[in-house]
């Protein structure tokens, strides 16, 4: 079981033990990490917005053009680290990631 770590918007820390095949978003949004995730994880709302460590960007798979599209409308688009954590699922190889949830756009 993977752990990851997840900043909250207040900017504290919490280790997470994440059930693997299911979204980044099902394994924090319960969490006290404001992740919203109004739509459910089906990619229409960017309310699960968050900020990826800047050495795992290479290792998870790229942003689909409907994930960039509602990135890119965010205020804290960062092309670096932005993705939709509902369009990331869990693998044993995501252990030790590390996740900050970014600033509401609402």
């Amino acid at each position: 079981m993977p752990t990851l770590v997840v900043k909250n918007r207040e900017g504290t820390e919490t280790r997470v033990d994440a059930q693997t095949g299911i979204s980044l978003m099902e394994s924090i949004r319960d969490l006290d990490a404001s992740v919203d995730a109004i739509c459910g994880g089906l990619c229409s709302c960017a309310t699960c917005h968050v900020f990826i460590a800047t050495d795992w960007g290479e290792r998870l798979p790229g942003r689909s053009p409907e994930e960039t599209m509602l990135l890119e409308n965010s205020e804290s688009f960062d092309p670096e680290r932005s993705r939709l954590s509902c369009q990331i699922i869990v693998t044993e190889e995501l252990d030790g990631l590390s996740v900050e949830v970014a600033p509401s756009d609402f």
